[in-house]
């Protein structure tokens, strides 16, 4: 295992001409600490957990002195937010400590969210609060947990430094990890600002680096993008499977690698509304949660058109009438396997709609329904409409019948699907409420519930139970 000193920053983003973004030295707080440390993400890094007690890892990664190999470099990106396209973006808040590789070969980007302001800041102070710290830092982790691809988290860091949003709050850093923080926005600022040489520059870096199998390869680009759709195809299938809304999915929020990022008003479904808005920001409903695969593609027509300089128009047009069909065959398989099902049946698309149909009318709690649907005599007391769901159940009978499936191993089948535990917007805020008052136990034991959230644990049973009459219907906002 190295030492802090001894990691390998292989850091090829920074090699890019100047143009791909600034180099800046971020800002420690006053009185920085650990507040939080995430051990799997440490083990990403092979580090131990010594290494992190020391007093270098805080200097480190909260910005007061950098690790031999570290160059902190603040990234360049447009964006299409809600539906409006702003020409310059960029880390505001965030820098690109660096990029570690393992002796394994893995490449993992440090950044450091909150170390100050940047030439991309907009005027605002670059910043992280406590509260959107915590959020994100859990999520990734819980969504990890869930088998969705994600950004991760090293280590929350606090420190002596309140900052201004609607009131005046702690401050935080967060480190995430990812093998590249490249955005759909990032191809878009360089092909709406005519820099086509870039465009093409940081399409051959990103293949080069995650897409190796293409590298030089005739018609790579079109295969590149087409490669993209179905990431992100798969991607939101995943999170429309488990009931996760992100709530801004802007093209600055896209990862090109199809990863879950940029954590902020998401929520998990408590009671099953399929337009549900978790974002208090979204007036319109645009990131509503069945919306999500529409603006997905929406998102991709949108980084097709910054590679029309690489591809051709009836290219672009060809790959993106991949995504519904993709989208649409990954989900079924999901909620297949969410039913307990093994095989494939035409009639699974109505009896996947139809229980939906009847789970919005009675609006239950989406989490509890699937995993408690093993045992399926247990469940018709959710719905008001008992008579419509046992109609529904006795399909579903005779469905299981049709494969001659056998209830225990059913059971046993969606239990390793169907998550007991999910971060819920009350259990954030309940970990929130605590940290603001110097308590981070709480936020520790939730990564650890969520971790693995498929399995029964009786120290993490509280976190089956409906929401708190104060965790119902919680506000979230962007500036969450």
């Amino acid at each position: 295992m190295p030492a802090l000193e001894q990691l390998r920053f292989d850091n090829s983003y920074a090699r890019l001409p100047p143009g791909f973004g600034a180099r800046v030295s971020p800002r420690a707080f006053p009185n920085a600490r650990v507040v939080s440390l995430n051990p799997a993400a440490l083990r990403l890094l092979e580090l131990t957990p010594e290494e992190a007690r020391r007093p270098e890892f805080v200097e480190a990664f909260g910005g007061g002195r950098p690790l031999p190999g570290m160059e902190p470099f603040a990234m360049v990106y447009a964006g299409h937010q809600f539906g409006v396209y702003v020409p310059r973006l960029g880390d505001g808040r965030a820098l690109l400590l660096g990029q570690v590789r393992t002796s394994e070969g893995s490449s993992w980007d440090l950044h450091l969210k909150g170390g100050g302001p940047t030439p991309f800041s907009r005027g605002g102070d670059g910043r992280a609060v406590l509260r959107s710290s915590i959020r994100e830092y859990l999520c990734g982790e819980a969504m990890h947990g869930l088998g969705i691809p994600t950004t991760r988290a090293l280590c929350l860091i606090g420190g002596d430094e309140r900052v201004y949003r609607e009131e005046v709050e702690p401050g935080a850093m967060l480190v995430r990890m990812a093998p590249s923080h490249v955005r759909f926005g990032t191809f878009e600022f360089f092909h709406h600002s005519e820099q086509h040489e870039h465009v093409a520059l940081l399409a051959d870096h990103v293949i080069d680096a995650h897409f190796p199998h293409l590298s030089g390869a005739p018609g790579r680009h079109a295969r590149f993008y087409a490669e993209v759709v179905e990431r992100t195809a798969r991607l939101v299938a995943q999170w429309q499977a488990v009931g996760f809304a992100h709530g801004v999915m802007n093209t600055d929020n896209m990862s090109i690698l199809g990863l879950t990022l940029d954590y902020g008003p998401f929520g998990f479904l408590d009671e099953f509304e399929p337009g549900f808005i978790c974002n208090h920001s979204d007036h319109r409903g645009r990131y509503a949660f069945d919306q999500q695969p529409r603006i997905a593609m929406w998102n991709l027509a949108c980084l097709g058109e910054a590679l029309l300089t690489l591809i051709s128009e009836d290219e672009a047009r060809a790959v993106l009438t991949t995504f519904e069909p993709t989208f649409k065959e990954h989900f079924l398989k999901l909620m297949r396997q969410k039913l307990g099902l093994q095989e494939a049946r035409d009639e699974d698309r109505a009896l996947v709609g139809d229980l939906f149909a009847r789970m919005a009318e009675a609006r239950v709690d989406y989490t509890r329904f699937f995993r408690a649907l093993g045992h399926l005599d247990s469940v018709g007391a959710m719905f008001a409409d008992r008579a419509g769901f046992d109609a529904w159940a006795e399909r579903y009978r005779a469905r299981l019948a049709s494969e001659g499936s056998v209830d225990v191993e059913r059971r046993a089948r969606m239990e390793r699907v169907n998550p007991r535990y999910v971060l819920r917007n009350w259990m954030a805020q309940a970990a929130i409420t605590r940290a603001q008052e110097g308590d981070f136990t709480e936020v520790d034991r939730l990564l650890a519930a969520l971790e693995d959230p498929f399995t029964q644990r009786s120290e993490y049973e509280e976190y089956t139970t409906e929401p708190p009459a104060w965790g119902r219907h919680l506000v979230v906002s962007c500036s969450s």
